[in-house]
């Protein structure tokens, strides 16, 4: 069962992956790319990392994906055209992609374990301690400076990039709460008598 759930995981990540670049509609290339994600989080799931393919599946497909959808919905983009320019560029894409193909091959011909990895995967979890529990013993134990640190690098970047994007145009009536809250109410309202059949 166990060989038989692999095949079928790895099939679906590779099949969902192919269709997520072939697909000619943006919106089915989203749902293979969830589908990609879903028969990752599976394999993870078979090599007992559970944690990791639950976040895989919250943070990817719960929200990365989600967004990528709405995105595509959501948006008027003439996806003709744009496949259109993109056919121009199609020999130096498939050069670059030729090349990447070369560094992977030569990496994976090149590729050594190191000795003291596989004896760290040879060490037997501690009794009664699951591989979730473990990762967190290592990042909130061992490595939690940097794990704060990491987190403290994310925070700057995002207010960077608010800063960065923020315009304060001219021509856009925002809400001043302070004015609105110090205001002479006798000032802020005025009491007209109008007259019957007299407009104001």
């Amino acid at each position: 069962m166990m060989v038989f759930a692999f095949y079928l995981f790895a099939l679906g990540a590779i099949a969902g992956g192919l269709f997520t670049v072939v697909s000619r509609n943006p919106v089915h290339s989203v749902l293979w790319l969830i589908l990609a994600f879903l028969s990752a989080a599976g394999l993870f799931v078979l090599m007992g990392a559970e944690f990791v393919a639950m976040l895989l599946i919250i943070v990817y497909v719960g929200a990365v994906a989600v967004l990528f959808l709405f995105v595509v919905m959501m948006l008027d983009v003439d996806f003709a055209e744009l496949k259109a320019e993109m056919a121009k560029y199609m020999p130096l894409a498939l050069l670059i992609g030729l090349v990447i193909l070369m560094q992977l091959a030569m990496a994976f011909g090149a590729w050594q374990s190191s000795d003291m990895a596989a004896a760290q995967l040879a060490q037997p979890m501690p009794e009664g301690m699951h591989n979730t529990q473990a990762l967190g013993m290592i990042l909130y134990d061992d490595y939690f400076l940097l794990f704060q640190l990491a987190g403290l690098i994310l925070l700057v970047a995002m207010i960077g990039a608010i800063v960065l994007t923020l315009r304060h145009r001219q021509d856009v009536k925002r809400q001043d709460v302070l004015a609105q809250m110090y205001r002479d109410p006798a000032k802020a309202m005025e009491l007209k008598d109008v007259k019957p059949g007299q407009g104001l």
